[in-house]
């Protein structure tokens, strides 16, 4: 009977911790986790890592090390009805007196309930539980399950770790990899290790279809032409990269901020959520230091929905670059908070009755609108020692210009306005002046 298909990933899966690659943050001698497998002594864990840096693996290392029975179930596909039969399995393997790693892939996928189901569990160490996850823990995970079991950060694979499984990979082929392919490789996978794999696999199956004696770049452009960079819509890296543009435009580093730019289109995001960004960006950090960076972030928004890419991205692309490089202020995205928050706070204070309209004789007759002035009546249109709040709100201030930009003459005009009110003899509460 022929061998069921195994993809080259699961093959090459490494039999011992001699012959896993990266991680050394946490496996290297000393470490607490190798300190752990070396003495055989198992905990519930949560492994959080992109994905292919060998967090299944590493789960099924430690099954081997320890003696372990090892349960592997996918929250994908698990309910309840499956945990139990795991945790009855486990218990046969306990009365046996052997160990049970009960190992959940994509454990962030299980509702509340269903994490739930694992406390008394683990609690009772019937089940040693080992949770992969590509979502932060903190976010996606019970508190009460978070406490029972150590969280363990995966990164990456350096290029050097993934060039070490390229060369187990390639051991025995009849093909071999020169430098600059081997390199393409590398860069295509991007940290990971079954990406890496997958894409070796299909380039050697392709070579030897086509009767091929060694592997030419015309077949290397040819799959790797369809493999974006890691992008997660919703997900962890999703929100550090698009974190990453806006302290980049933040920041004023105009390179950076495309850099990142050009990583999310890469990874497949859609242009009218970073154009959405983008205006914020241009009201938060920009504000009214340059009033011009909202126009131009509002006009690449528009470039992108009547022309599509590629001209709207390169509009967006241009709005980043000017707000990157524009004077900052977040003196609006401040005042904007505080009023909100007094707002929410003060109760419902009445309208004064000077700023009242009174668009019928009943409310002349109740005093709506009396001693309003018109401010285009006054001298300069300023209507100098007018309030216009309620009177136990009188003299807040929330907005605080920066002596930068288009507000340094923002402030000019406040100082004014302020010595105006200040010496006139028409103020209406003088308490707060």
């Amino acid at each position: 009977m022929e061998a069921a298909y195994q993809p080259l990933a699961a093959r090459l899966r490494p039999a011992g911790l001699d012959e896993y690659s990266g991680q050394q943050h946490l496996l290297a001698p000393g470490k607490p986790l190798r300190e752990a497998l070396d003495k055989g002594v198992l905990h519930s864990m949560i492994l959080w890592g992109p994905p292919g840096v060998g967090k299944t693996t590493l789960a099924r290392l430690m099954a081997s090390l320890c003696d372990a029975h090892f349960i592997t179930l996918s929250a994908v596909l698990a309910g309840v009805k499956d945990i139990r039969q795991a945790v009855e399995e486990a218990r046969q393997r306990q009365s046996m007196g052997q160990s049970t790693i009960l190992f959940i892939d994509e454990i962030h996928r299980f509702n509340k309930s269903q994490q739930d189901a694992f406390l008394p569990f683990v609690e009772d160490g019937t089940v040693i539980l080992v949770g992969a996850t590509t979502e932060n823990p903190s976010f996606e995970l019970n508190n009460a399950l978070l406490s029972r079991m150590r969280v363990y950060r995966l990164r990456n694979l350096e290029p050097a770790e993934l060039d070490g499984i390229l060369e187990r990979a390639m051991t025995g082929s009849d093909y071999a990899i020169g430098p600059q392919q081997r390199e393409r490789l590398l860069s295509a996978a991007d940290g990971d290790a079954r990406r890496l794999l997958n894409v070796l696999e299909l380039v050697l199956e392709m070579a030897a279809s086509q009767g091929a004696e060694r592997i030419e770049d015309d077949l290397l452009d040819e799959v790797l032409s369809e493999q974006p960079r890691r992008f997660d819509k919703g997900g962890d890296l999703f929100y550090e990269q698009i974190s990453a543009l806006h302290k980049a435009v933040r920041g004023s580093a105009p390179d950076a901020a495309l850099y990142w730019y050009c990583r999310m289109l890469d990874g497949g995001c859609d242009p009218f959520y970073i154009a959405r960004r983008v205006v914020r960006m241009a009201s938060e950090d920009i504000g009214n230091a340059d009033p011009r960076a909202l126009r131009l972030a509002l006009d690449a928004w528009e470039v992108q929905e009547r022309l599509g890419s590629p001209e709207g991205e390169l509009a967006i692309a241009q709005a980043l670059v000017f707000l990157a490089c524009a004077p900052k202020s977040n003196a609006v995205y401040t005042a904007y908070k505080s009023a909100r928050q007094d707002a929410q706070s003060t109760g419902s204070e009445d309208v004064p009755m000077h700023l009242r309209n009174a668009p019928t004789g009943l409310m002349k007759e109740a005093g709506f609108g009396v001693e309003y002035r018109y401010a285009h009546d006054e001298p300069d249109a300023l209507a100098a020692g007018e309030s216009y709040w309620p009177e136990k709100l009188h003299g807040r201030r929330y907005y605080h210009p920066v002596p930068r930009g288009l507000e340094k003459k923002i402030q000019e005009k406040l100082d004014w306005i302020e010595q105006r009110n200040r010496t006139s003899d028409r103020q209406r509460w003088p308490s707060a002046g």
